[in-house]
């Protein structure tokens, strides 16, 4: 690489993330260090941005760092070719998406029917029998309609 190329705050700007982030990314070695200027600045190439993009986009699917990292790190050694495991990992995660949108589906349920069932004290509501919100067992189908609370 020649000595010219993008500063700390131009490489951010472009990704999208705040140079602390890229010098974390770049300490966990999701980043491979950069050169540097004759007055010592870091100076990174044009794929220090579509990496932080790469990463920034993969954490928002749900990857954890150290997940995007062993990705990273098996398609650095793979030079272009396809990452064995990408397709499991993407269909665990997806597993794992389906699931918390089912959580997160009987939680809206819940909070629906305390909704319309006027549920305004927490104590009492969670004594009553008629509460539709199932403090012992959220997954447990027993929702109850109308005003009891």
């Amino acid at each position: 690489m020649s000595r010219e190329g993008l500063r700390s705050g131009q490489v951010a700007e472009a990704a999208g993330v705040n140079i602390q982030t890229l010098r974390y990314y770049e300490r966990r070695g999701l980043l491979a260090e950069p050169d540097r200027s004759p007055g010592g600045h870091r100076l990174y190439g044009e794929d220090a941005v579509t990496a932080l993009r790469v990463i920034k986009a993969a954490q928002r699917l749900g990857f954890t760092l150290e997940e995007v990292t062993e990705l990273l790190k098996a398609g650095r050694h793979r030079h272009g070719h396809p990452v064995p495991g990408l397709q499991d990992r993407a269909a665990d995660k997806l597993a794992e998406v389906d699931a918390k949108i089912a959580d997160l589906t009987i939680i809206r349920t819940a909070l629906a029917a305390a909704v319309e069932a006027g549920c305004n004290d927490l104590a009492i509501c969670a004594d009553s029998p008629c509460c539709p919100i199932p403090f012992t067992d959220l997954a447990e189908e027993n929702r109850h309609a109308g005003s009891c609370c």
